[in-house]
């Protein structure tokens, strides 16, 4: 993901991130996002539900410092305004890319291909690639792809320990154990067991992390983890 999304600011494109739900990739994102040398502005967005085109200008100008008053619903005057803002060096991470329909994909379309634009664009979300292949035209200019696939087993332990300190002392087999009855390499089903391994943690400092505490705290994510 570093790589990536690396690439793709430094060559001032665009970046799909795509995959299941769950499987970390906004946190993969963010984390890439951190890597980059301090010198380069990101600007984060959200997508709505449902939204219609002034939703997302306002989303845009909100997320890129712009006036969110009345500006966003003034269509000529919020485009050149984010088409001036964009013209600064920079990366927009746009999350939950797969709510946007073709009109609004091919807006952005339209304020990355503005004379100078210098900004690059990170799109993410499960689904979001087939919302772009809705939207030809975007999706022609997409320069990197980048699925996000569930942990394969010998990644687990790696990850949770640079994830969260709780696991350091863990044993593998019991991380391994606990990834084939319940998480099945999906990310935000262990960070939702960190959570409760961690406020276990929290009341009883000295209890170790052991094949117990990472059961009981499976069974607190109930039958849907």
């Amino acid at each position: 993901m570093a790589e990536a999304v690396g690439h793709t600011v430094a060559a001032r494109g665009m970046c799909c991130v795509y995959g299941d739900t769950g499987l970390g990739k906004t946190v993969a994102v963010e984390q890439a996002l951190h890597l980059l040398p301090g010198r380069v502005p990101v600007w984060r967005a959200v997508a709505g539900v449902a939204p219609g085109l002034p939703q997302l200008r306002a989303s845009l100008c909100e997320a890129l410092g712009l006036p969110s008053g009345a500006l966003p619903h003034r269509a000529g005057p919020a485009s050149r305004a984010l088409m001036r803002a964009l013209a600064e060096p920079g990366v927009l991470f746009l999350d939950d890319a797969q709510r946007l329909t073709p009109p609004l994909l091919d807006y952005l379309r339209q304020l990355w291909d503005a004379p100078g634009c210098a900004a690059a664009l990170v799109l993410c979300g499960a689904g979001s690639e087939r919302a772009l292949a809705r939207a030809s035209a975007l999706r022609s200019r997409v320069l990197t792809w980048h699925q996000v696939g569930r942990l394969e087993p010998s990644q687990v332990l790696q990850t949770l320990t640079l994830f969260h300190p709780v696991w350091a002392e863990v044993d593998p087999d019991d991380l391994a154990r606990a990834d084939e009855q319940m998480a099945r390499g999906n990310f935000r089903t262990w960070a939702k067991i960190t959570s409760h391994v961690y406020a276990a943690r929290e009341r009883g400092p000295a209890r170790p992390v052991d094949r117990e505490l990472i059961e009981q705290a499976c069974a607190r994510l109930g039958p849907y983890p």
